[in-house]
């Protein structure tokens, strides 16, 4: 399974109205066979517990026969699937910092919870030779990293009883951050990927994001540009503009990406694995011209250090190459993303 050129499905089973409804009707077999026909090899499947697990712990087998489904269309239409475990009960990125709702870490209830599900998501699509698993997307606290090392010794464990050759995917901490890669421990077992997201620069790719601390909501913000220019304009956001402000680069384009990914390179040279960039994309709210200057940049970064990638996303999500605002870059974009 190469998983080299992928495209993701967010918004379908993961950051999003958890009905029946909404599954049955934002993806068909029709967009799998489309992205299948674009050229990409493989679909990153975002899924929150709520698909999977009921409040109790147990088995959703109402919502596991849409993943069931979403499985089989892509091994209809020729494409690997990366189920990744967007969000975990007792952990969502999205509440990263707050103890009392982030507490998979730190409550034992809870880590066997999360054993216990990938052990039934082990069971239940180990045997099919199209499937990768991401254990857990977009660990954020600094405190931890040492506690995620732990939990991905026991999760792998156990997925290791039912699932002993399925790749398995994990990144480090701080929003998957590049840099963060090598506060991992090696792994002890076969055929693990690690994995990072790429954002930067986010007050880019980010730009007018009403979710981003700070972001300036009527800048538009061009690439390449001066570097000095997005320094002044990465210290308004504080802390998620940080990469910018201490980065070595002297311009903004292939040499800043490069320097952005070099540590995650360096981290799974070290540690003996693939590497995949699971998420990386611009906002529908950038100039579309300056966007495509972007994604050329990086795709030239990611065929020099043998990356491969899942860009995000396919509709909607503020990021969605579907829409309206891709219309005029999106045949050599697509082009660009699938190129062999």
């Amino acid at each position: 399974m190469d998983l080299k050129r992928g495209l993701n499905f967010g918004g379908y089973l993961s950051q999003c109205e958890h009905t029946l409804e909404h599954y049955r009707t934002f993806i068909s077999e029709e967009d799998v066979q489309k992205v299948a026909g674009w050229g990409f090899d493989h679909i990153r499947l975002p899924v929150d517990y709520e698909v999977l697990e009921c409040e109790d712990g147990s088995e959703y087998e109402e919502g596991l026969a849409f993943v069931d489904n979403f499985m089989d269309w892509c091994k209809n239409a020729g494409i690997d699937v990366v189920l990744d475990l967007h969000k975990a009960y007792g952990y969502d990125f999205n509440d990263a910092g707050d103890s009392d709702k982030n507490n998979l870490f730190t409550d034992e209830g809870l880590k066997q919870r999360f054993i216990n599900l990938w052990g039934r998501i082990a069971r239940r699509y180990g045997g099919r030779d199209h499937v990768a698993f991401e254990l857990l997307n977009e660990v954020v606290e600094e405190e931890n990293a040492l506690l995620w090392n732990e939990l991905i010794g026991m999760a792998m464990k156990e997925i290791r009883k039912y699932a002993p050759d399925t790749p398995v995917i994990y990144g480090g901490i701080q929003w998957n951050s590049a840099r963060t890669l090598k506060l991992l421990d090696k792994p002890a077992d076969k055929n693990v990927i690690y994995t990072f997201h790429m954002y930067e620069p986010l007050i880019f790719t980010h730009q007018k994001a009403y979710w981003v601390p700070n972001m300036p909501e009527d800048m538009d913000v061009f690439y390449p540009s001066d570097m000095d220019y997005y320094r002044e304009i990465s210290k308004i956001i504080g802390y998620k503009g940080k990469d910018v402000v201490v980065a070595r680069s002297k311009s903004m384009g292939p040499e800043f990406l490069t320097e952005m990914v070099k540590e995650a390179v360096d981290a799974a040279g070290a540690a003996g694995v693939r590497l995949y960039c699971g998420e990386f994309g611009v906002i529908d709210r950038a100039p579309v011209e300056d966007t495509l200057r972007w994604f050329e940049d990086i795709m030239k970064v990611f065929a020099e250090y043998d990356i491969h990638f899942a860009v995000w996303t396919y509709k909607n999500m503020d990021f969605g190459l579907t829409e309206e605002h891709y219309d005029s870059v999106r045949e050599p974009l697509i082009k660009m993303l699938t190129a062999k």
